[in-house]
């Protein structure tokens, strides 16, 4: 008879055999083909990759003048499959003058760190000085599986264009996951340009295979280096700052919150950005950056805002010239249309106020005289004008895209990281604000460059270029030349606004008519024509000092914003400084009588109270 259950055993047996069999053959699949983790350990026993970083691209100004540069630093590098924690601690320690808890913390911050590797180099600690590599250096032998990497740091050689240049820091986690150029230890830019062109600038690391021998010590070069890859340097980078300019805006500006931007009109080229207050980029570097940064960070008064791009603000009356192109170009006035201004607008109750000056008067006197009452009625007949626009939202929209097209209410997209868009309100804004219920009157204040309406001190230069160039400008950009490489088109194509060129030049006369008779008359000059328009923006406390302006009138140089919280009118701050700025450019320097000024201005401080920030 025959025994089932034998012959069911057997078959079970069998089974168990090839599951085992299959089990293995898939182990060493995976381990042999799919998994590189022998290999990786293999070819570390072997193999000593070093990397060698390249130098990073200088950075000069318009002129040629060296502003960034770099110098040698060292860093200690650790393969923690070389130092399996056979290291006498309190020696290696003190060869570093670290304390023990140091030292575990930045163990196990490195095992924590996203990529890391127990064979590969991970950063112990960076940018020692050279007394402290040469003590390290006599004994690293020591220390087996600690090496010393040479590298270069930034270095900043003036105390000016910190919110331009940016500066350098130890690449994040988000940084690496970002890009798989990065390894832990690494170092990135983190603000202004240092950010901005940090693909450009950062060059391609290099490695030099290198052969151990069965003790793990380095013999020699793999090959005779067949495999090894040179570093590519950075490209170098030529800014178009103008190093006098700017630092003569920082100097103006001492004491003050605000801004100054200036713009050669013909190439959108950035001859100076001040942001103030402001600090020195040089405290940035070294191992005292994170303290330094934490500083800045906690400052009330936020040196580390970039105002020129991020602050938005009123444009106040610098804004009447969006809206004397506007109405031109619409037809709602022409250049010799009269309005009323009995010490403002009135009209069904409603009053803007407005300075005293001669009524009834044409545009170019109301440019000259900053005739609050005149821009008013010119917004109110275009909103209300329903033979041209079937509604008030179609009359704002279209206010809307002619103040898009000279550059509001999106970003210009200058080379630096954090630009703000300002706001330029539309007819769905004032539907969504008033519930469908407005018109004319109630809008009627951004006619003059306040309610909604707000522009960054970039911006409002652009403005002050556009006018220059009669109806175009360039995107504004602070790099002017990127060493083997062509600017990007963005920076190199014009952007035509809405309004034809016969409306700018009516606006350039009313701009002349203004330093000639008008509120800008401090920035006339007997060498040079210029052009310009103040604005004094309405504020919770103090009224903010504005000038927008350009020089010459004609094949102008220069177009400047200044904007000075809490600075009072237009003519106490933004003109004097913007005219000493003008003159420096233009000239090259200030004369004896414009160098006084410059003193008194760096030693007027604007007391600032917490509401002010």
């Amino acid at each position: 008879m025959k025994d089932f259950g034998l012959e069911n055993r057997k078959y079970v047996i069998a089974g168990v055999a090839v599951a085992i069999v299959a089990i293995y053959i898939v182990r060493l699949f995976t381990l042999q083909i799919m998994s590189d983790d022998y290999k990786r350990n293999a070819d570390s026993n072997a193999f000593f990759k070093k990397i060698e970083f390249p130098s990073r691209g200088i950075i000069s100004d318009r002129n040629g003048k060296l502003m960034v540069y770099n110098q040698p630093a060292y860093d200690i590098m650790v393969v923690m499959n070389e130092e399996k924690g056979h290291l006498d601690t309190t020696e290696f320690c003190n060869a570093l003058n670290i304390s023990k808890e140091f030292f575990i913390k930045r163990m196990d911050a490195i095992k924590a760190a996203p990529g890391y590797s127990r064979f590969t180099q991970q950063l112990f600690m960076s940018q020692l000085s050279d007394k402290d590599f040469s003590i390290f250096q006599e004994k690293m032998f020591k220390f087996p599986g600690f090496y010393i990497q040479k590298r270069s740091i930034r270095q900043y050689q003036y105390p000016y264009a910190a919110h331009i240049l940016g500066d350098m820091a130890e690449v994040s986690p988000a940084d690496i996951e970002e890009d798989d150029y990065y390894q832990p230890g690494d170092f990135i830019g983190k603000l202004g340009v240092e950010r901005k062109y940090e693909k450009v600038l950062r060059g391609e690391k290099g490695v030099q295979i290198l052969l151990r021998d069965a003790r793990g010590r380095i013999k020699d070069r793999y090959q005779n280096g067949a495999f090894d890859r040179r570093p590519v340097p950075g490209k170098n980078l030529t800014l178009s700052i103008d190093l006098k300019l700017q630092a003569l805006g920082e100097y103006l500006m001492n004491g003050k919150i605000g801004s100054i931007v200036a713009i050669e009109p013909a190439t959108g080229e950035v001859l100076c950005m001040v942001s103030s207050p402001t600090y020195d980029p040089r405290i940035m570097t070294g191992r005292q950056r994170g303290k330094n940064h934490r500083m800045l960070n906690l400052n009330p008064w936020k040196p580390l805002l970039n105002r020129s791009i991020m602050g938005q603000y009123p444009p106040g009356s610098t804004f009447k010239t969006t809206q004397a192109l506007t109405y031109l170009s619409e037809g709602i006035i022409t250049p010799s249309t009269p309005f009323s201004c009995n010490h403002g607008f009135y009209h069904r109750g409603l009053h803007v106020g407005c300075h005293g000056h001669g009524s009834p008067l044409a545009l170019t006197s109301a440019l000259t005289t900053s005739c609050n009452g005149y821009f008013c009625w010119g917004l109110y007949y275009m909103i209300g004008n329903r033979r041209k626009y079937h509604s008030p939202q179609e009359a704002m929209n279209t206010w809307r895209d002619y103040m898009v097209s000279m550059g509001f209410g999106y970003k210009l997209g200058i080379d630096l990281p954090g630009e703000k868009r300002g706001l330029i309100p539309n007819a769905e804004f004032y539907d969504k604000a008033y519930k469908g219920s407005w018109n004319g009157l109630t809008i009627i204040s951004i006619s003059i460059g306040q309610g909604e309406v707000n522009l960054t001190p970039l911006q409002i230069a652009n403005l002050g270029a556009t006018i220059a160039n009669r109806g175009y400008y360039y995107t504004p950009h602070v790099v002017r030349k990127i060493q083997g490489m062509p600017l990007d088109t963005a920076y190199t194509t014009r952007h035509y606004t809405k309004a034809p060129e016969w409306t700018y030049r009516q606006v350039v006369e009313g701009m002349r008519g203004a330093v000639l008779k008008g509120t800008c008359r401090a920035a006339n000059r007997a060498d040079y024509a210029v052009c310009g328009k103040t604005g004094t923006a309405e504020n919770r406390g103090q009224d903010h000092s504005v000038f927008m302006g350009f020089a010459p009138m004609e094949n102008p140089k220069i177009a400047i914003a200044v904007y000075v919280e809490n600075g009072g009118f237009g003519a106490e701050y933004g003109v004097p400084i913007g005219a000493l700025m003008m003159e420096q450019y233009i000239n090259g320097k200030l004369d004896d009588n414009s160098r006084k000024k410059a003193e008194d201005f760096h030693d007027r401080t604007i007391f600032y109270g917490k509401g002010d920030r």
